[in-house]
């Protein structure tokens, strides 16, 4: 049954093509949407080749299934204009776009020593300049219509918490989480809500994942994530921006920076040997 939580709302998805992405599309087809963008590139884990059923088929899903107008879109996020055309497509599909999910992604499996200066310039091209890409194109067709609009990005907890292997997407999407929480305060006065979105979940990039192992097919899905997409790009959600959000399962969480209280010194500049006996207090929470 199909809710009307999105209902007259054209939406925009990078990377909507399969796992967490298709996840978001189809929930935003449920909440009622009027019109969706899929857009994929198709390509592999590490951002190469493309095949342009991938975003095909979710696109006919949603008109088959969900009743709902949408359209596949086939460009790489990573390629400089992009985003701007991307954009563009929605306009000149649906006439407007209120919100914009960036969900593409590249991984990486490797370690910090062996990460070879190819891979990492793609992973910077998706995941960085994508997302200033998306923001700018996005917030600048809502800024032009003037009625706001929301913005979602997606980071990743090892963003937050670091990962064995995972050097690279911490350090990409870590970018992504300081992009929205001053896009948050600089989009504000135009009524555009923009946070973002940290997943755990099953798909192809992380089933072979530690974290997976042992953990039945059935759990930690991406379908537990769209509805989460889908409030934060809802009028639910109208009062919250500059967030990160995680979603792992059936559990719905926020990640926040700590700043301990820390320790003053003297009027002086510290020596090295008052600073390290002063550790303890500086870290403690």
């Amino acid at each position: 049954m199909s809710g009307s939580l999105l209902e007259g709302r054209v939406i925009a998805i990078t990377g909507g093509g399969r796992g967490v992405g298709r996840a978001h599309a189809l929930a935003c087809a449920r909440e009622g949407a009027a019109g969706i963008l899929v857009n994929d590139l198709g390509c592999d884990l590490s951002g190469q080749g493309s095949d342009p059923s991938v975003a095909d088929a979710v696109a006919e899903a949603i008109r088959v299934e969900h009743g709902v107008a949408a359209e596949a879109d086939h460009h790489d996020v990573g390629e400089a204009g992009a985003s701007v055309r991307i954009v563009e497509h929605a306009l000149d599909r649906f006439g407007r776009l209120d919100a914009l999910i960036g969900c593409a992604g590249v991984s990486a499996d490797q370690t910090v020593m062996k990460l070879g200066d190819e891979l990492l310039d793609r992973m910077i091209d998706v995941h960085v300049r994508g997302s200033f890409g998306l923001v700018r194109a996005a917030g600048r067709a809502m800024i032009d219509r003037g009625e706001g609009g929301a913005i979602l990005l997606h980071t990743a907890p090892a963003a937050f918490f670091g990962a064995m292997r995972q050097s690279a997407l911490a350090a990409t999407t870590g970018a992504v989480v300081g992009l929205v929480r001053s896009a948050a305060v600089e989009l504000r006065k135009h009524r555009i809500r923009i946070n973002a979105l940290a997943p755990t979940a099953r798909t192809r990039a992380t089933e072979e994942l530690p974290l997976f192992k042992g953990i039945g097919p059935g759990s930690m899905g991406p379908e537990f994530v769209g509805p989460v997409g889908a409030f934060l790009v809802s009028e639910l959600a109208a009062d919250v921006s500059g967030e990160v959000i995680g979603a792992a399962g059936t559990r719905v969480y926020a990640l926040h920076g700590r700043e301990t209280p820390g320790w003053f010194g003297d009027a002086e500049p510290p020596r090295a040997a008052e600073v390290a006996s002063a550790w303890p207090e500086i870290t403690r929470a």
